[in-house]
């Protein structure tokens, strides 16, 4: 549609404010994993798998952020976010609405996409590359 030809050239950008945000709210898991902020109800001693997810979120969160090493990264946190739903929603029902599940669906899917994609704009990945 004609309307919408120009925005072509800002998919880079997009991109990147898709890769920022995404991954601002992933972060959020880590902290609130590691250091219980925003405070839960599901505050904590954290078993190895718990450790290893909040670990992951946060360090893998400010990496994106960065857009550093973003496709290597999107890849082990894609990975997570599978893992996760099998392993703690899918077992709660099938329907991803019913067992708390879309959002480790959606987070797994967006961090495939920039695997392929790669960070598009502001990262330091294409500082790296040039």
């Amino acid at each position: 549609m004609k309307l919408f030809d120009g925005l072509a050239r800002y998919q880079r950008q997009a991109l990147a404010v898709l890769r920022i945000m995404t991954a601002l709210q992933f972060m959020e898991h880590g902290t609130q994993k590691l250091f219980n902020f925003p405070v839960s109800d599901h505050a904590g001693a954290l078993s190895g798998l718990s450790l290893t997810a909040g670990i992951l979120e946060f360090a893998g969160g400010i990496l994106l952020v960065l857009g550093l090493f973003t496709r290597p990264v999107a890849f082990l946190l894609s990975g997570e976010m599978a893992i996760a739903y099998f392993m703690a929603h899918m077992p709660s029902g099938f329907f991803p609405v019913n067992n708390g599940g879309d959002a480790a669906i959606s987070f797994c899917f967006i961090f495939l996409y920039l695997v392929f994609a790669g960070p598009g704009a502001f990262a330091l990945d294409n500082r790296r590359s040039a």
